[in-house]
Protein backbone atom coordinates (compact mmCIF):
# COMPACT_ATOMS: atom_id res chain seq x y z
CA UNK A 1 0.00 0.00 0.00
CA UNK A 2 1.46 3.12 -0.72
CA UNK A 3 1.04 6.26 1.56
CA UNK A 4 1.90 9.19 -0.73
CA UNK A 5 -0.87 11.72 -0.90
CA UNK A 6 0.54 14.73 -3.20
CA UNK A 7 3.76 15.28 -4.57
CA UNK A 8 5.96 13.28 -2.50
CA UNK A 9 4.30 14.47 0.57
CA UNK A 10 2.65 11.87 3.09
CA UNK A 11 -1.09 12.71 4.97
CA UNK A 12 -0.83 11.04 8.46
CA UNK A 13 -4.39 11.18 10.65
CA UNK A 14 -5.39 10.00 13.58
CA UNK A 15 -8.81 10.10 14.30
CA UNK A 16 -10.77 10.77 18.10
CA UNK A 17 -14.23 9.87 17.74
CA UNK A 18 -16.85 10.41 20.63
CA UNK A 19 -19.42 8.02 21.40
CA UNK A 20 -22.56 9.04 23.30
CA UNK A 21 -23.52 5.95 25.54
CA UNK A 22 -27.72 5.52 25.14
CA UNK A 23 -28.36 4.99 28.93
CA UNK A 24 -31.45 5.93 30.87
CA UNK A 25 -29.74 8.24 32.96
CA UNK A 26 -26.45 10.58 33.21
CA UNK A 27 -22.84 9.13 34.24
CA UNK A 28 -22.72 10.67 37.78
CA UNK A 29 -26.08 11.36 38.45
CA UNK A 30 -29.97 10.16 37.55
CA UNK A 31 -31.28 12.78 35.43
CA UNK A 32 -32.57 11.75 32.09
CA UNK A 33 -30.73 11.44 28.68
CA UNK A 34 -33.27 11.81 26.76
CA UNK A 35 -32.53 13.87 23.19
CA UNK A 36 -34.43 17.02 22.30
CA UNK A 37 -35.95 17.72 25.69
CA UNK A 38 -37.21 21.68 26.48
CA UNK A 39 -33.51 23.05 27.38
CA UNK A 40 -32.29 23.15 30.79
CA UNK A 41 -35.01 20.75 31.91
CA UNK A 42 -32.93 17.68 32.52
CA UNK A 43 -30.41 18.87 35.07
CA UNK A 44 -29.70 18.62 38.47
CA UNK A 45 -26.99 19.83 41.23
CA UNK A 46 -24.61 17.04 40.31
CA UNK A 47 -24.97 17.81 36.40
CA UNK A 48 -24.31 21.19 36.87
CA UNK A 49 -21.37 21.55 38.78
CA UNK A 50 -23.40 22.61 42.30
CA UNK A 51 -21.31 23.17 45.55
CA UNK A 52 -21.01 20.11 47.95
CA UNK A 53 -22.83 17.80 45.28
CA UNK A 54 -21.32 14.63 44.93
CA UNK A 55 -21.06 11.95 41.73
CA UNK A 56 -21.98 8.22 41.45
CA UNK A 57 -20.36 6.33 38.50
CA UNK A 58 -23.29 4.78 36.17
CA UNK A 59 -22.53 1.71 36.43
CA UNK A 60 -24.54 0.44 32.81
CA UNK A 61 -22.00 2.77 31.31
CA UNK A 62 -19.09 1.14 32.09
CA UNK A 63 -20.41 -1.83 31.29
CA UNK A 64 -21.99 -0.64 27.73
CA UNK A 65 -17.86 0.89 27.67
CA UNK A 66 -16.33 -2.58 28.12
CA UNK A 67 -18.79 -4.41 25.81
CA UNK A 68 -17.98 -1.68 23.03
CA UNK A 69 -14.22 -1.62 24.33
CA UNK A 70 -13.75 -5.67 23.55
CA UNK A 71 -15.79 -5.45 20.41
CA UNK A 72 -12.57 -3.50 19.16
CA UNK A 73 -10.25 -6.11 20.34
CA UNK A 74 -9.66 -3.60 23.24
CA UNK A 75 -7.51 -5.02 26.73
CA UNK A 76 -9.54 -4.21 30.03
CA UNK A 77 -7.87 -2.05 33.05
CA UNK A 78 -8.41 -4.50 35.89
CA UNK A 79 -8.04 -1.33 37.81
CA UNK A 80 -8.63 2.61 36.77
CA UNK A 81 -9.78 6.02 37.61
CA UNK A 82 -11.26 9.23 36.60
CA UNK A 83 -9.40 12.65 36.67
CA UNK A 84 -10.36 16.39 36.80
CA UNK A 85 -9.95 17.35 33.57
CA UNK A 86 -9.83 21.40 34.25
CA UNK A 87 -10.59 24.48 31.60
CA UNK A 88 -13.48 26.87 31.36
CA UNK A 89 -15.45 26.69 28.62
CA UNK A 90 -19.24 28.18 28.97
CA UNK A 91 -21.24 25.14 28.72
CA UNK A 92 -19.21 23.08 31.12
CA UNK A 93 -20.71 24.37 34.38
CA UNK A 94 -18.01 22.93 36.95
CA UNK A 95 -15.09 24.00 34.74
CA UNK A 96 -13.52 21.04 34.81
CA UNK A 97 -14.90 17.87 33.02
CA UNK A 98 -14.66 14.34 34.60
CA UNK A 99 -12.45 11.87 32.32
CA UNK A 100 -9.51 9.79 32.35
CA UNK A 101 -5.90 10.41 32.30
CA UNK A 102 -3.20 7.89 32.42
CA UNK A 103 -4.99 4.78 32.89
CA UNK A 104 -7.92 4.44 30.42
CA UNK A 105 -10.29 1.67 30.92
CA UNK A 106 -9.88 0.01 27.16
CA UNK A 107 -6.18 0.13 25.31
CA UNK A 108 -4.55 -1.23 22.81
CA UNK A 109 -7.45 -2.24 20.01
CA UNK A 110 -7.73 -2.04 16.47
CA UNK A 111 -10.54 -2.27 13.95
CA UNK A 112 -10.06 -3.64 10.71
CA UNK A 113 -11.25 -1.57 7.57
CA UNK A 114 -11.69 -2.11 4.13
CA UNK A 115 -10.91 0.35 1.51
CA UNK A 116 -10.93 0.01 -2.60
CA UNK A 117 -7.00 0.02 -3.25
CA UNK A 118 -5.33 1.99 -6.33
CA UNK A 119 -6.24 -1.21 -8.95
CA UNK A 120 -9.79 -1.51 -7.84
CA UNK A 121 -9.16 -4.00 -5.82
CA UNK A 122 -10.43 -4.20 -2.17
CA UNK A 123 -7.69 -3.80 0.66
CA UNK A 124 -7.95 -4.50 5.01
CA UNK A 125 -6.34 -1.97 6.41
CA UNK A 126 -5.40 -2.22 10.24
CA UNK A 127 -6.63 1.02 12.57
CA UNK A 128 -4.93 0.30 16.10
CA UNK A 129 -6.88 2.65 18.77
CA UNK A 130 -4.62 3.65 21.21
CA UNK A 131 -7.23 4.24 24.24
CA UNK A 132 -10.61 4.21 24.67
CA UNK A 133 -11.68 6.23 28.16
CA UNK A 134 -15.20 7.66 29.77
CA UNK A 135 -15.74 10.72 30.35
CA UNK A 136 -18.58 13.36 30.94
CA UNK A 137 -20.52 15.40 27.81
CA UNK A 138 -20.78 18.75 27.98
CA UNK A 139 -23.58 21.23 27.53
CA UNK A 140 -24.57 23.05 23.90
CA UNK A 141 -23.90 26.16 23.55
CA UNK A 142 -26.52 27.98 20.83
CA UNK A 143 -25.25 31.28 18.90
CA UNK A 144 -28.00 33.75 17.94
CA UNK A 145 -27.18 35.73 14.87
CA UNK A 146 -26.96 35.23 11.14
CA UNK A 147 -24.17 32.85 10.71
CA UNK A 148 -25.35 30.47 13.71
CA UNK A 149 -21.35 30.35 15.10
CA UNK A 150 -19.52 32.10 17.87
CA UNK A 151 -18.13 34.74 15.32
CA UNK A 152 -20.95 37.24 14.22
CA UNK A 153 -23.71 35.86 17.20
CA UNK A 154 -25.79 38.54 18.76
CA UNK A 155 -25.77 36.27 22.04
CA UNK A 156 -25.39 32.91 23.11
CA UNK A 157 -27.90 30.81 25.17
CA UNK A 158 -26.50 27.56 26.86
CA UNK A 159 -28.44 24.42 27.15
CA UNK A 160 -27.01 22.54 29.92
CA UNK A 161 -29.50 19.02 29.18
CA UNK A 162 -26.46 17.14 27.61
CA UNK A 163 -24.12 17.71 30.34
CA UNK A 164 -22.84 14.40 32.11
CA UNK A 165 -24.21 12.43 29.78
CA UNK A 166 -21.78 9.03 29.44
CA UNK A 167 -19.55 9.87 26.51
CA UNK A 168 -16.91 7.38 25.24
CA UNK A 169 -13.70 9.13 23.39
CA UNK A 170 -12.06 6.28 20.82
CA UNK A 171 -8.66 7.52 19.76
CA UNK A 172 -6.78 6.26 17.48
CA UNK A 173 -2.98 5.79 16.54
CA UNK A 174 -1.91 8.03 13.53
CA UNK A 175 -2.15 5.00 11.16
CA UNK A 176 -4.37 6.67 8.81
CA UNK A 177 -2.88 8.14 5.16
CA UNK A 178 -5.75 9.01 2.61
CA UNK A 179 -9.60 10.67 3.77
CA UNK A 180 -10.81 7.16 2.31
CA UNK A 181 -9.76 4.80 5.07
CA UNK A 182 -10.50 7.73 7.09
CA UNK A 183 -14.10 7.31 6.28
CA UNK A 184 -13.87 4.02 6.15
CA UNK A 185 -12.87 3.47 9.67
CA UNK A 186 -15.57 6.46 11.24
CA UNK A 187 -18.34 4.36 8.83
CA UNK A 188 -17.44 0.70 10.74
CA UNK A 189 -17.15 2.08 13.58
CA UNK A 190 -20.19 3.57 13.92
CA UNK A 191 -21.65 0.38 12.79
CA UNK A 192 -20.28 -1.44 15.43
CA UNK A 193 -21.39 0.58 17.68
CA UNK A 194 -24.95 0.50 16.52
CA UNK A 195 -24.46 -3.41 16.21
CA UNK A 196 -23.22 -3.95 20.14
CA UNK A 197 -26.34 -1.53 20.93
CA UNK A 198 -24.61 0.54 23.02
CA UNK A 199 -25.92 3.98 21.19
CA UNK A 200 -27.97 4.83 18.26
CA UNK A 201 -24.63 6.52 17.04
CA UNK A 202 -26.96 9.74 15.01
CA UNK A 203 -24.14 12.15 13.67
CA UNK A 204 -27.19 14.62 13.42
CA UNK A 205 -28.37 14.46 16.82
CA UNK A 206 -24.52 14.34 18.07
CA UNK A 207 -24.39 10.79 19.47
CA UNK A 208 -21.24 10.32 17.77
CA UNK A 209 -18.77 13.41 16.64
CA UNK A 210 -15.46 12.90 15.49
CA UNK A 211 -12.28 14.89 15.71
CA UNK A 212 -9.20 14.56 13.09
CA UNK A 213 -5.71 15.26 13.66
CA UNK A 214 -3.82 16.35 10.80
CA UNK A 215 -0.15 16.65 9.64
CA UNK A 216 1.60 16.07 6.77
CA UNK A 217 5.70 14.83 5.98
CA UNK A 218 7.96 13.53 3.80
CA UNK A 219 8.01 9.88 3.75
CA UNK A 220 10.43 8.76 6.18
CA UNK A 221 10.45 12.13 8.22
CA UNK A 222 9.17 12.70 11.36
CA UNK A 223 5.92 13.18 12.35
CA UNK A 224 5.20 17.02 11.67
CA UNK A 225 3.28 19.53 13.54
CA UNK A 226 -0.60 18.41 13.74
CA UNK A 227 -3.51 20.64 13.73
CA UNK A 228 -7.17 19.64 15.17
CA UNK A 229 -10.44 19.49 13.23
CA UNK A 230 -13.56 19.54 15.82
CA UNK A 231 -16.74 18.31 15.71
CA UNK A 232 -16.95 16.89 12.22
CA UNK A 233 -20.71 15.42 12.17
CA UNK A 234 -20.82 13.46 8.91
CA UNK A 235 -18.20 10.97 7.24
CA UNK A 236 -18.58 13.33 4.20
CA UNK A 237 -17.48 16.22 5.86
CA UNK A 238 -14.51 14.00 7.76
CA UNK A 239 -13.17 12.76 4.34
CA UNK A 240 -13.32 16.75 2.54
CA UNK A 241 -12.18 18.24 5.89
CA UNK A 242 -9.12 16.32 6.14
CA UNK A 243 -8.00 16.58 2.47
CA UNK A 244 -8.51 20.35 2.35
CA UNK A 245 -5.95 20.48 5.36
CA UNK A 246 -3.56 18.76 4.35
CA UNK A 247 -3.58 20.52 1.16
CA UNK A 248 -3.69 23.72 3.07
CA UNK A 249 -0.66 22.19 4.86
CA UNK A 250 1.24 21.75 2.14
CA UNK A 251 1.05 24.51 0.44
CA UNK A 252 2.40 26.14 3.67
CA UNK A 253 5.30 24.06 3.96
CA UNK A 254 6.19 24.61 0.35
CA UNK A 255 6.21 28.23 0.89
CA UNK A 256 8.87 28.06 3.62
CA UNK A 257 5.89 28.35 6.37
CA UNK A 258 5.27 26.48 9.21
CA UNK A 259 2.41 24.84 11.28
CA UNK A 260 1.05 25.84 13.85
CA UNK A 261 -0.78 23.54 16.72
CA UNK A 262 -4.16 24.47 16.69
CA UNK A 263 -7.36 23.57 16.98
CA UNK A 264 -9.54 24.42 13.33
CA UNK A 265 -13.19 24.20 12.95
CA UNK A 266 -14.41 22.82 9.50
CA UNK A 267 -16.92 25.21 7.90
CA UNK A 268 -19.53 22.69 5.53
CA UNK A 269 -20.62 25.86 2.99
CA UNK A 270 -17.64 27.68 2.29
CA UNK A 271 -15.51 24.20 2.31
CA UNK A 272 -12.65 25.09 4.19
CA UNK A 273 -10.86 24.65 7.86
CA UNK A 274 -10.74 28.20 10.04
CA UNK A 275 -8.77 28.65 13.24
CA UNK A 276 -10.48 28.22 16.38
CA UNK A 277 -7.98 28.59 19.26
CA UNK A 278 -4.34 27.61 19.53
CA UNK A 279 -4.24 23.66 20.52
CA UNK A 280 -3.74 23.31 24.37
CA UNK A 281 -0.74 20.89 25.12
CA UNK A 282 -2.08 18.48 28.13
CA UNK A 283 -0.02 20.26 30.87
CA UNK A 284 -2.97 23.02 30.70
CA UNK A 285 -5.30 21.11 31.44
CA UNK A 286 -3.68 20.11 35.11
CA UNK A 287 -4.98 16.43 35.42
CA UNK A 288 -5.49 15.38 38.90
CA UNK A 289 -7.54 12.02 40.92
CA UNK A 290 -11.19 13.33 41.44
CA UNK A 291 -11.40 12.84 44.84
CA UNK A 292 -14.95 12.12 44.71
CA UNK A 293 -15.02 9.04 42.93
CA UNK A 294 -13.60 5.55 43.95
CA UNK A 295 -11.43 3.65 41.43
CA UNK A 296 -13.69 1.67 38.77
CA UNK A 297 -12.40 -2.54 39.01
CA UNK A 298 -13.08 -4.87 36.23
CA UNK A 299 -12.24 -8.73 37.76
CA UNK A 300 -11.67 -10.96 34.77
CA UNK A 301 -14.51 -13.33 35.53
CA UNK A 302 -16.62 -9.74 34.79
CA UNK A 303 -15.22 -8.90 31.76
CA UNK A 304 -15.50 -12.52 30.49
CA UNK A 305 -19.07 -12.52 31.20
CA UNK A 306 -19.45 -8.87 29.03
CA UNK A 307 -17.15 -10.55 26.32
CA UNK A 308 -20.20 -13.31 26.02
CA UNK A 309 -22.63 -10.79 25.17
CA UNK A 310 -21.04 -9.84 22.05
CA UNK A 311 -23.33 -10.35 19.24
CA UNK A 312 -21.93 -11.38 15.66
CA UNK A 313 -19.92 -8.36 14.73
CA UNK A 314 -20.44 -5.76 10.92
CA UNK A 315 -17.42 -7.76 9.30
CA UNK A 316 -18.53 -11.30 10.13
CA UNK A 317 -21.95 -10.47 9.39
CA UNK A 318 -20.85 -9.54 5.90
CA UNK A 319 -18.93 -12.42 5.36
CA UNK A 320 -22.01 -14.32 5.80
CA UNK A 321 -24.06 -12.59 3.47
CA UNK A 322 -21.55 -12.89 1.08
CA UNK A 323 -21.06 -16.51 1.66
CA UNK A 324 -24.97 -16.58 1.08
CA UNK A 325 -24.60 -14.80 -2.25
CA UNK A 326 -25.58 -11.05 -1.31
CA UNK A 327 -23.37 -8.67 -3.46
CA UNK A 328 -20.62 -7.06 -1.28
CA UNK A 329 -22.42 -3.66 -1.85
CA UNK A 330 -26.00 -4.79 -0.67
CA UNK A 331 -24.47 -6.74 2.27
CA UNK A 332 -22.63 -3.36 3.19
CA UNK A 333 -26.04 -1.51 3.11
CA UNK A 334 -27.25 -4.15 5.46
CA UNK A 335 -25.05 -3.80 8.18
CA UNK A 336 -25.34 -0.03 7.70
CA UNK A 337 -28.94 -0.11 8.14
CA UNK A 338 -29.25 -2.57 10.32
CA UNK A 339 -31.38 -4.70 8.26
CA UNK A 340 -29.71 -7.50 9.52
CA UNK A 341 -32.17 -9.02 11.43
CA UNK A 342 -34.91 -8.28 8.88
CA UNK A 343 -32.95 -10.49 6.16
CA UNK A 344 -32.01 -13.49 8.54
CA UNK A 345 -36.04 -13.17 9.52
CA UNK A 346 -36.79 -13.69 5.66
CA UNK A 347 -34.36 -16.21 4.46
CA UNK A 348 -35.38 -18.23 7.95
CA UNK A 349 -39.06 -17.91 6.53
CA UNK A 350 -37.68 -19.47 2.87
CA UNK A 351 -37.06 -16.51 0.81
CA UNK A 352 -34.19 -16.39 -2.03
CA UNK A 353 -31.16 -14.57 -0.18
CA UNK A 354 -30.06 -12.66 -2.95
CA UNK A 355 -34.27 -11.72 -3.72
CA UNK A 356 -34.56 -10.44 -0.25
CA UNK A 357 -31.35 -8.12 0.15
CA UNK A 358 -33.07 -6.63 -3.55
CA UNK A 359 -35.95 -5.54 -2.16
CA UNK A 360 -34.52 -4.91 1.09
CA UNK A 361 -32.20 -2.05 0.05
CA UNK A 362 -34.07 -1.82 -3.23
CA UNK A 363 -37.74 -0.54 -3.24
CA UNK A 364 -38.60 -1.09 0.83
CA UNK A 365 -35.13 1.07 1.53
CA UNK A 366 -36.47 3.36 -1.10
CA UNK A 367 -40.18 3.71 -0.65
CA UNK A 368 -39.36 4.26 3.40
CA UNK A 369 -36.88 6.67 2.87
CA UNK A 370 -39.32 8.97 0.57
CA UNK A 371 -42.13 8.29 3.27
CA UNK A 372 -39.64 9.76 6.14
CA UNK A 373 -39.62 6.23 7.84
CA UNK A 374 -36.93 3.90 8.61
CA UNK A 375 -36.94 -0.01 8.72
CA UNK A 376 -37.66 0.40 12.48
CA UNK A 377 -40.68 2.21 12.83
CA UNK A 378 -42.89 0.96 9.72
CA UNK A 379 -43.98 -2.34 11.11
CA UNK A 380 -42.66 -4.47 8.23
CA UNK A 381 -41.46 -8.00 9.55
CA UNK A 382 -38.89 -10.46 7.70
CA UNK A 383 -41.83 -12.65 6.95
CA UNK A 384 -43.46 -9.68 5.20
CA UNK A 385 -40.67 -9.51 3.00
CA UNK A 386 -40.51 -13.71 2.72
CA UNK A 387 -44.39 -13.43 2.07
CA UNK A 388 -44.03 -10.49 -0.63
CA UNK A 389 -41.25 -12.63 -2.57
CA UNK A 390 -43.41 -15.81 -2.59
CA UNK A 391 -46.27 -13.84 -4.03
CA UNK A 392 -43.76 -12.85 -6.84
CA UNK A 393 -42.49 -16.63 -7.22
CA UNK A 394 -45.78 -17.87 -7.79
CA UNK A 395 -46.61 -15.50 -9.91
CA UNK A 396 -49.72 -14.03 -8.24
CA UNK A 397 -47.41 -10.60 -8.40
CA UNK A 398 -45.60 -9.30 -11.06
CA UNK A 399 -42.35 -6.95 -10.21
CA UNK A 400 -44.28 -3.65 -10.28
CA UNK A 401 -47.47 -5.14 -8.78
CA UNK A 402 -44.81 -6.28 -5.72
CA UNK A 403 -44.15 -2.14 -5.65
CA UNK A 404 -47.43 -1.03 -5.61
CA UNK A 405 -48.05 -3.50 -1.92
CA UNK A 406 -44.42 -2.47 -0.46
CA UNK A 407 -46.56 1.29 -0.63
CA UNK A 408 -49.31 -0.41 0.56
CA UNK A 409 -47.80 -2.52 3.67
CA UNK A 410 -45.72 1.06 4.21
CA UNK A 411 -49.04 2.88 4.77
CA UNK A 412 -50.69 0.69 6.54
CA UNK A 413 -47.35 0.19 8.99
CA UNK A 414 -47.21 -3.44 8.63
CA UNK A 415 -50.60 -4.50 9.99
CA UNK A 416 -51.26 -6.37 6.81
CA UNK A 417 -49.33 -8.73 4.92
CA UNK A 418 -48.51 -7.92 1.54
CA UNK A 419 -51.64 -11.41 0.33
CA UNK A 420 -54.22 -9.06 1.96
CA UNK A 421 -52.91 -5.86 0.56
CA UNK A 422 -52.96 -7.10 -3.07
CA UNK A 423 -56.27 -8.83 -2.43
CA UNK A 424 -58.08 -6.34 -1.18
CA UNK A 425 -56.41 -3.24 -3.67
CA UNK A 426 -57.35 -5.77 -6.20
CA UNK A 427 -53.46 -6.47 -7.54
CA UNK A 428 -53.19 -10.13 -8.33
CA UNK A 429 -51.47 -10.51 -11.48
CA UNK A 430 -53.93 -12.21 -14.29
CA UNK A 431 -52.30 -15.07 -15.06
CA UNK A 432 -55.44 -17.34 -15.39
CA UNK A 433 -54.77 -18.99 -19.33
CA UNK A 434 -58.28 -18.31 -20.19
CA UNK A 435 -59.49 -14.83 -19.11
CA UNK A 436 -55.27 -14.04 -20.19
CA UNK A 437 -55.97 -15.66 -23.89
CA UNK A 438 -59.26 -13.57 -24.82
CA UNK A 439 -57.56 -10.27 -24.10
CA UNK A 440 -54.82 -11.58 -26.10
CA UNK A 441 -57.01 -12.23 -28.93
CA UNK A 442 -58.83 -8.90 -28.70
CA UNK A 443 -55.76 -7.17 -28.85
CA UNK A 444 -54.19 -9.03 -31.75
CA UNK A 445 -57.61 -8.36 -33.53
CA UNK A 446 -57.39 -4.91 -33.10
CA UNK A 447 -54.07 -4.15 -34.29
CA UNK A 448 -53.74 -6.43 -37.41
CA UNK A 449 -50.67 -3.53 -38.86
CA UNK A 450 -48.75 -4.33 -36.17
CA UNK A 451 -49.47 -7.92 -36.25
CA UNK A 452 -47.88 -7.96 -39.90
CA UNK A 453 -45.05 -6.19 -39.05
CA UNK A 454 -43.82 -8.76 -36.11
CA UNK A 455 -44.51 -11.48 -38.72
CA UNK A 456 -42.16 -9.55 -41.51
CA UNK A 457 -39.62 -9.97 -38.57
CA UNK A 458 -40.17 -7.02 -36.67
CA UNK A 459 -39.85 -8.68 -33.22
CA UNK A 460 -39.82 -5.21 -31.31
CA UNK A 461 -42.96 -4.31 -32.23
CA UNK A 462 -44.41 -7.11 -30.03
CA UNK A 463 -44.02 -4.90 -27.17
CA UNK A 464 -46.62 -2.64 -28.33
CA UNK A 465 -48.97 -5.79 -28.00
CA UNK A 466 -47.52 -6.55 -24.50
CA UNK A 467 -48.31 -2.72 -23.58
CA UNK A 468 -51.77 -2.98 -24.97
CA UNK A 469 -52.27 -6.25 -23.47
CA UNK A 470 -51.24 -4.39 -20.19
CA UNK A 471 -53.32 -1.75 -20.43
CA UNK A 472 -56.58 -4.10 -21.23
CA UNK A 473 -55.57 -5.79 -17.26
CA UNK A 474 -54.43 -2.47 -15.74
CA UNK A 475 -50.88 -3.79 -15.90
CA UNK A 476 -51.88 -6.80 -13.79
CA UNK A 477 -51.23 -9.27 -16.81
CA UNK A 478 -48.61 -11.84 -16.27
CA UNK A 479 -45.61 -10.63 -18.52
CA UNK A 480 -44.27 -14.33 -19.13
CA UNK A 481 -47.44 -15.52 -20.20
CA UNK A 482 -48.62 -12.75 -21.84
CA UNK A 483 -45.48 -12.83 -24.08
CA UNK A 484 -46.48 -16.59 -24.90
CA UNK A 485 -49.80 -16.03 -25.38
CA UNK A 486 -48.69 -12.87 -28.03
CA UNK A 487 -46.47 -15.37 -29.75
CA UNK A 488 -48.83 -18.60 -30.15
CA UNK A 489 -51.82 -15.98 -31.35
CA UNK A 490 -49.29 -14.34 -34.20
CA UNK A 491 -47.90 -17.74 -35.20
CA UNK A 492 -43.87 -16.80 -34.43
Amino acid sequence: MTTEFQDGWELVVGLEVHVELTTRTKMWCGCATTFGDEPNTNVCEVCTGQPGALPVVNERAIHDATLLGLALNGSVAATCWFHRKNYFYPDLAKNYQISQYDVPLIADGYLDVEVPGPDGDVETRRIRIERLHMEEDTGKSLHVGDTGRLHGADRSLIDYNRCGIPLLEIVSRPDIHDPETAQAYLRELQAIVRTVGVSDARMEEGSIRCDANVSVRRPGEELGTRTEIKNLNSVRSLGRAVRYEAKRQIAVLEDGGEIVMQTRHWDESKGVTETLRVKESVTDYRYFPDPDLVAVVSPADKVEAIRSELPELPAATRARLAEAGVAAEQASTIVASELGCWFDDAVAAGADPGAVANWLTGDIAGQLSAAGRSMHDSGLTGAHVAELIGLIEDGTLSTNLAKQVVEGMIEERGAKGPAQIAEERGLQQVSDEGELRAIVEQVVADNAGTVEDIRGGNQKAIGALVGQVMKATKGQADPRKTNELLREAIGT
